[in-house]
């Protein structure tokens, strides 16, 4: 990854990491890269329900319009309706304003191609270039605007060829971009995914909980006209509440009102509704996991699982491995990060797979993980089969699992001597029954200590002593 870009476009804390100024210089570096010479790129934009979204958008959208690009926000949209969109109107590129699951002080920037999928390393690394002042393509001559000769003060604002001072184009009159809003996003999205749903959901009771995020209005009105009762928890946006102990990551509550209000099953989503956790009718937590084994088995059942084949990431549990196995399924296995299950998919022409944490793909209907999607198509299965979601998800034995996330100053202490030989011991203590997994994430100062075994109390120690090493280093 570079400097700006990690595994999910650029995040940070809005106005202090996450910068106006920044949004402003991603704006026009990623209209430019992903254009290159169109004259009027048209970039479609989104966001999540962050009170920080909309002094964001506007920076991007000053940033996409200032080298000649066509602005089309759509307000506040699921990630994956914004890939759909971009597809949709043939846009050149899409842009998502979120954070997906991080606390509402977050935010992020990531763009979407012309296709519909997330910029490779490479292009991701073409835009940094220009932002960071590397790859200016007036000849990395510095500007003579006025007699300037200093390309790097933030005074200079262009030459008199028509190029800002970061190298890019700088037309003027009506070369200006325009700003298109569209009006009718939500509806194009939930047209869009009603016509993947060959079932009627009449005589189910749902509960869904919208993490107070970009699904709060979409999701339940796409049940709703599927013919489902629909009840919303945390599906109430003020621009503070997203993801407040609510969404995926936060099921509990979800939990306790498919019991209390008697419901066929729960639906989790997080802030920009990419991924989904499920809860059955008795109130427990059928995890992405679950989800991938009870929709993987049915497609193949019916025909519709491309080669036999489902990717997901090595932080699956063993008990998938063993139901998909036992079904005739190959696993392909990636690193953790639904960017690498999408290139596993890509490479392999396969279409089904995604990660425990509830990130899930299926190609054959949209270019990235989609938490309505992926609802709607779970409980397709249990329409066609009749059974409830409990005996669904319990084609799957999982194994026990512990997680723990350490805050770190510097992620790079997991390959630390003390963490290697913690790591080692740990694997010695489950004697080939198990598993140590450590890693960093991808988007917070985070080192995760997976571990995995047929003992949770052991398991628990285990995982508590490589964690209390990782400590050391806060």
């Amino acid at each position: 990854m570079g400097k700006l870009f990690g595994t999910d476009g650029v995040r940070g804390v809005a106005n202090k990491e996450l910068t106006p100024e920044l949004a402003f210089k991603l704006g026009r570096a990623g209209a430019y890269v992903l254009s290159k010479e169109a004259p009027h790129p048209r970039i479609v934009i989104g966001k999540d329900t962050r009170i920080s979204g909309d002094m964001l958008e506007a920076a991007l959208i000053a940033g996409i319009t200032s080298v000649g690009g066509e602005a089309l926000p759509v307000g506040v949209l699921p990630t994956p309706g914004i890939a759909y969109l971009t597809r949709k109107l043939e846009a050149t590129a899409g842009v998502v304003i979120s954070a997906s699951h991080n606390p509402v002080a977050d935010n992020g920037i990531k763009f979407f191609s012309a296709s519909g999928f997330k910029l490779p390393d490479a292009v991701e690394e073409e835009i940094e270039s220009y932002i960071l002042g590397i790859g200016k393509e007036s000849g990395d001559k510095p500007c003579d605007k006025n007699g300037c000769s200093d390309t790097s003060s933030s005074d200079c604002l262009g030459d008199a060829e028509g190029h800002h001072s970061d190298g890019l184009p700088a037309p003027i009159g009506v070369q200006v971009g325009r700003v298109c809003p569209v009006t009718d996003a939500e509806t194009m999205y939930i047209e869009f995914l009603k016509q993947t749903v060959p079932v009627d959901f009449s005589g189910l009771k749902i509960v869904v909980d919208g993490a107070n995020g970009a699904a709060s209005r979409v999701a339940p009105r796409v049940l709703r006209e599927l013919g489902a009762e629909v009840i919303p928890i945390f599906c109430e946006p003020d621009g503070t509440n997203i993801n407040d102990g609510c969404g995926s990551t936060h099921p509990e509550e979800l939990s306790r009102a498919v019991v209390d209000h008697g419901a066929h099953l729960g639906l989790a989503l997080d802030g920009d509704a990419d991924r989904l956790i499920a809860v059955d009718e008795k109130g427990n937590i059928v995890d992405g996991d679950q989800i991938i084994v009870t929709c993987a088995l049915h497609m193949k059942a019916k025909g519709q699982l491309p080669k036999d084949t489902v990717a997901v990431t090595v932080m699956s549990n063993m008990g998938l491995h063993i139901a998909l196995k036992q079904a005739g399924i190959h696993i392909l296995e990636t690193k953790v990060g639904d960017r690498y299950v999408l290139e596993a998919l890509l490479q392999h022409d396969a279409v089904f797979g995604g990660e425990q944490s509830g990130h899930i793909l299926s190609l054959q209907h949209n270019t990235t993980g989609d938490g309505e999607l992926t609802a709607l198509q779970l409980i397709t299965v249990m329409k066609e089969t009749g059974k409830p979601l409990s005996e669904l998800a319990g084609q799957m034995q999982r194994l026990p699992q512990l997680l723990v996330n350490v805050r770190v100053k510097d992620k790079s202490c997991m390959n630390a001597p003390e963490a290697l030989a913690a790591v080692e011991a740990g694997q010695e203590k489950l004697d080939g029954h198990g598993r140590i997994l450590v890693r960093p994430s991808g988007t917070e100062p985070l080192i995760r200590v997976m571990g995995e075994g047929p003992d949770l109390v052991e398991l628990k120690q285990i995982v508590e002593e490589i964690a209390d090493v990782f400590r050391t280093f806060q």
